[in-house]
Order: C-alpha cells, then sequence, then structure tokens
C-alpha cells in the first residue's frame, strides 16, 4: 500500500537532461522521492535510468533542468558536495572492499562523518540490526561472503554516511530470485528508518512489491509516473507493449 506523501520532498528532479558528451541520453525527466518512501524507476536497458542516477549524484553534469535535495538546488554541485548534504549512492556491482572485514567495511563507510571510533560502532550495530546476517559475520572479510550478503553491506555502508536520501542502481543485478526478494524485502524495510529510496532496477515484482511511487523511462523519457498501487499494465509499459500516456509533471 501507498504511503502518504509526508511535507516535502526530500528529492526533487524537474526537466532533467542528461548524456555523455554530445549523446544526449535522458530527456526532460521529473520525479520526486520522500521521506519514508521508495519511488523505482522501471525501463528496458538502455533506457536512461543508469543515466539518471549518475546526473542526481552529480556523477553526470546536467545539461537541463533541476535537482533539488531537501529543498536546495544541487544542479551544479560537485559529486562530493551532495554526498556531504545528505545523499548517497550505490552503484551497480556490489563494490565493497573484499580484502576488509564486514566492519572494516562498514567503519570505513562511515568517515564522512568524523565521528569518533565508539560513535562509528555504535552505527554498525545500527546496521547489525538492519541486516543481521552482518551482525552474524563482521568479522569475515566481504569478499567471502555471497552476493547476496555483499549487496547488503554495500547498501549497509552507504547507510554508515547518515544519509537523507539512497540511491540504488540494481541492486539485485547477478542474484538468484529467492535473493532478490530477500534484498527488496531489507530494502522495503529501511523507509522504516525515515530515509527516502531512489531505486534502478529490473526485477519489475519484487521492487514494485516494495516500492511506493512507480516512474517508468522509455528512451530517456518518463512514460509512466504514479503511486506504486494504481499502476495498471505495468508489464505492457515496462515492455513497451503498449504506449502509456506522459504523465504530467510532479507538482505541476
Amino acid at each position: 500500500m501507498t504511503a502518504q506523501q509526508p511535507g516535502e520532498p526530500i528529492l526533487r528532479v524537474r526537466g532533467l537532461g542528461t548524456g555523455y558528451g554530445d549523446l544526449r541520453v535522458v530527456w526532460d525527466v521529473s520525479f520526486d522521492v520522500w521521506p519514508g518512501q521508495l519511488t523505482v524507476l522501471l525501463g528496458r536497458n538502455g533506457a536512461g535510468k543508469t543515466t539518471t542516477l549518475r546526473a542526481v549524484s552529480g556523477l553526470n553534469k546536467a545539461s537541463a533542468g533541476r535537482v533539488e535535495l531537501a529543498g536546495r538546488d544541487i544542479t551544479k554541485a560537485a559529486a562530493h558536495t551532495r554526498v556531504k548534504r545528505g545523499m548517497a549512492y550505490v552503484q551497480e556491482g556490489k563494490r565493497v572492499f573484499h580484502g576488509l572485514t564486514v566492519e572494516q567495511n562498514l567503519l570505513l563507510g562511515g568517515y564522512t562523518r568524523r565521528l569518533k571510533r565508539p560513535a562509528l560502532r555504535e552505527e554498525a550495530e545500527r546496521m547489525y540490526e538492519l541486516f543481521p546476517v552482518l551482525g552474524d559475520k563482521r568479522a569475515l572479510l566481504a569478499g567471502t561472503m555471497s552476493g547476496g550478503q555483499q549487496q547488503m553491506l554495500a547498501i549497509a555502508q552507504a547507510l554508515m554516511a547518515g544519509p537523507e536520501l539512497l540511491m540504488l542502481d540494481e541492486p539485485s543485478g547477478g542474484l538468484a530470485p529467492v535473493i532478490v526478494n530477500e534484498v527488496m524485502e531489507r530494502v522495503g524495510r529501511l523507509k522504516e528508518t525515515g530515509i527516502g529510496i531512489l531505486l534502478v532496477e529490473q526485477a519489475v515484482e519484487a521492487s514494485v512489491a516494495v516500492a511506493d511511487h512507480v516512474a517508468v523511462l522509455d528512451m530517456g523519457r518518463v512514460v509512466l509516473s504514479a503511486p506504486a498501487d494504481e499502476v495498471d499494465d505495468l508489464q505492457d509499459a515496462y515492455f513497451g507493449r503498449t504506449p502509456a500516456p506522459r504523465a504530467p509533471a510532479p507538482g505541476s
């Protein structure tokens, strides 16, 4: 069930355009992410989902539009500035330090907060509550864990920075279906912490099950935008079998 939208969005994207050099990949993309809620971006390979995340994170330059984080315009802000202002981005590929223990990975994730060691360990304990399997394996090298466990560690490591917005790029990538459901369940539970979540996924059913809002991208444009519990014929829109009407920009 879609939760009621509380207050102002933590992330507001309006008319975003971006690409790589002279190649325009994303055109006039608009959506919101709210505190304690999850917005999922769906679309076929090449639809512009990852490019959109990269532009929101500051890794790609926006050629058009506006990006706001907690009401502040960050369209031209550098990626590291966006991190300091409360944004965390977990890129595709389970990027953890294989030669470090689980706990060392977590402590490293909190370095930007400049917390003292005891406070960092308290934050790590909070991650173990969110992801119990990490607590069981805290002394093990990250590289010895399964793909799903490494993905949970990558997410927990990002959360150690204390973000208000968490962006995840295909956390289900390369995982078995049963593990995909487990990872998505954990991602869905993160909403209880109050952070906003922007998720890019190929696992349609599993991601929509935990989402509050759905935006479908096709050829770099939003072709469907709606609350998750109001989306009909999602598979048709997702695979492009039935062109969905283009939704007006949120808040317009």
